[in-house]
């Protein structure tokens, strides 16, 4: 399906090639099907509604740009997927996630490539992913989007790194929850 997107550089959506690849790779871990998915810097949707159409159970999305919150929303609406999400528009750096949604078997986080350089302890970045570990399910997912010069660290909090992909000018990290002393 093709979605909606805001007009100049306000977003950066995934090329489908690459969202595909992404999803490939996911599936291998049983995901997104059944699962509870949260969406982090979601501009368009384009995550979280790929999730959705491949058997996520629920998206919440997370998109502080006043200018693009109304696009996304529009995309979930002509998706048909009003019922298995929820907006809320807030700077996700600062975010706690819902808890009506329970633990989230799946995060995606794709931060603005400018605000992802900085990932050591204490970094807005890293500080979201150490939160992000205690609002995951144990083994569940974090997706972590970056430009693919930027060095994540081996483990954030309980997230660790089990495997990274790159696409062009893009990586992808993902992470999965351990449990205390695993």
């Amino acid at each position: 399906m093709k979605l909606f997107s805001p007009p100049g550089h306000d977003s950066r959506p995934i090329t489908d090639r690459v969202k595909q690849a992404l999803f490939n790779v996911l599936q291998k871990y049983g995901l997104p099907a059944d699962k509870t998915v949260a969406d982090l810097f979601a501009g368009v949707g384009s995550l979280g509604l790929e999730a959705l159409s491949r058997g996520a159970t629920f998206v919440t999305f997370v998109e502080h740009n006043p200018r693009i919150v109304p696009i996304l929303e529009r995309n979930i609406t002509k998706a048909g997927f009003v019922k298995q999400s929820k907006v809320i528009r807030t700077d996700a750096f600062n975010l706690r996630l819902p808890a009506d949604a329970g633990k989230y078997d799946l995060v995606f986080v794709d931060p603005p490539y400018a605000d992802s350089t900085l990932t050591q302890i204490g970094s807005p970045l890293a500080s979201l992913l150490v939160r992000l570990a205690e609002q995951v399910a144990t083994a569940g997912f974090v997706i972590v989007r970056t430009h693919r010069d930027t060095s994540l660290s081996e483990s954030y909090g309980l997230l660790k790194i089990i495997e990274r992909r790159q696409w062009g000018t893009m990586a992808v990290t993902i992470f999965r929850c351990k449990a205390n002393g695993q």
